[in-house]
């Protein structure tokens, strides 16, 4: 429970995610330009430094995709989970390959102006009127300025400056982000490629980002739309030992239903320390332990063993046709309850 704040506070699982993110992009890289660009048609001959351009460009792109499936395939299967822990990493990568193609963009097409690269840019941008020739460049300049924001304040000191509340609200930029981003590559595309291959590929992604935010959000509608005051959670064993199920009573609000060999406990899935999720975190020396920074409290009443002071509201659950449910009301933090037992004969 450290209050002192490092750049990065690196663990195994941290190490082996930045090494496999870093370790596909470099292999999407070096098969784009040595596969993908000879097979394409374009409409007219590409120079190194333009397939170079394009390799980081779609790389980004399809990052950031991914990026924006991460959440909502988390909250409709929680096998998804273990992507979403580390996340910030894959957006900091991300802004590093975008940046890398703007600098190529730059390079390429305004070295040999007298005004500074960036300067001549701005200055070049005057199709804002039409379609086909709209200055693209500037849909990703605002684009990538964005994501440089969100990298910069993804460090855990802008979550306590800022305040959770801000902070995720500051964090949905990359909305916005992504926006500009299908803007720039649609507009582009439809400029210069005539393959089709890209094309369908781009759209089927965009729709694929929009889709599971659809779905996600209709599968916790259909959660919150009941006006009971008990919500039905899931089967005792569809909850792995030491785990959580992740519940959502309303838009924001979540509860962990916490096991423990053959109790159950729920509680407040946000940790007092600065809002991480733990319900993605597990059980470690019998306590609840975030994920984020290993605040750890006690599943049966939400406070933190001695001497740490910390507590979170607590819910009471009932075990009705095999499913558990919850209490809409939470009670007081560091309320005892006493858990839910259910022997587990086979894991789901």
């Amino acid at each position: 429970m450290s209050v002192k704040y490092v750049p990065v506070q690196w663990n195994n699982n941290k190490w082996g995610y930045d090494a496999v993110l870093i370790a596909l992009v470099v292999a999407y890289v070096v098969i784009f330009i040595r596969i993908g660009t000879p097979a394409a048609e374009l409409a007219r001959p590409l120079d190194n430094a333009i397939v170079r351009m394009r390799a980081f460009g779609t790389c980004a792109l399809w990052m950031l995709t991914f990026i924006l499936c991460i959440g909502p395939l988390a909250r409709l299967d929680k096998r998804f989970l273990p992507v979403l822990y580390n996340r910030r990493h894959f957006g900091v990568l991300t802004t590093v390959v975008a940046f890398t193609h703007a600098m190529y963009v730059l390079g390429w097409y305004f070295s040999f102006t007298s005004q500074t690269p960036l300067t001549a840019l701005l200055s070049s941008a005057t199709g804002f009127g039409q379609i086909l020739g709209f200055p693209i460049e500037i849909l990703g300049l605002c684009a990538l300025v964005l994501l440089a924001v969100l990298s910069a304040t993804s460090h855990d000191f802008w979550l306590t400056f800022l305040s959770a509340p801000v902070w995720k609200t500051l964090h949905l930029l990359i909305y916005p982000a992504y926006a500009l981003v299908v803007a720039h590559v649609a507009l582009g595309y439809f400029q210069d490629s005539k393959n089709p291959v890209f094309g369908t590929l781009f759209v089927t992604s965009a729709l694929l980002v929009a889709g599971l935010h659809l779905a996600a959000y209709l599968k916790e509608r259909k959660i919150n739309a009941s006006d009971v005051d008990w919500v039905k959670a899931c089967k005792p064993q569809d909850i792995q030992d030491k785990r959580a199920a992740i519940v959502p009573l309303s838009k924001d609000e979540r509860v962990a239903i916490f096991r423990t060999g053959t109790s159950f406990s729920a509680v407040s899935n946000a940790c007092a320390h600065q809002g991480g999720p733990l319900g993605e975190g597990k059980i470690v020396f019998g306590c609840v332990t975030c994920p984020w920074h290993g605040f750890s409290y006690k599943a049966r009443n939400g406070r933190s063993p001695a001497p740490f002071t910390e507590m979170i509201p607590t819910y009471n659950m009932k075990l009705e046709d095999g499913f558990l449910f919850i209490d809409r009301k939470a009670n007081q933090p560091g309320t005892d309850v006493e858990p839910i037992i259910f022997e587990v004969t086979q894991d789901a």
